[in-house]
């Protein structure tokens, strides 16, 4: 079955989007909340986003591989890059992770062709 990563990382932001004006505080509190989680400090932002995948793969969530692969490539993570992130959720999440791995790596693929 072919996902479109791109649709559904569209999809997360305008869900984020629906939530803020349903509930502008608790998603003010969100933003800030992800704003100072994913600053580059001691760990950079493309690192922080692998993480991010990471877990995503591992809670078996579509948006959040969408979303956190898209901002992975965005700041220059490379397909080993995510392959190796993907491993590592594999590991931690055992066989329903590596379904959305090959996810990941789906979604890695779609957004480095849409960039030539």
């Amino acid at each position: 079955m072919a996902k479109d990563y791109a649709q559904i990382a569209d999809a997360v932001v305008a869900g984020v989007g629906l939530l803020h004006e349903a509930a502008p505080d608790a998603m003010k509190a969100f933003g800030s909340l992800s704003t100072s989680s994913t600053a580059s400090n001691s760990i950079d932002t493309k690192m922080k986003e692998l993480m991010a995948l990471a877990v995503g793969v591992a809670v078996h969530c579509d948006g959040c591989v969408a979303f956190h692969t898209k901002m992975a490539h965005q700041h220059g993570a490379t397909r080993d890059e995510i392959a190796e992130t993907v491993a590592l959720a594999v590991y931690m999440g055992g066989g329903p992770a590596a379904v959305y791995g090959a996810d990941a790596l789906r979604a890695f693929d779609q957004f480095n062709a849409s960039r030539t």
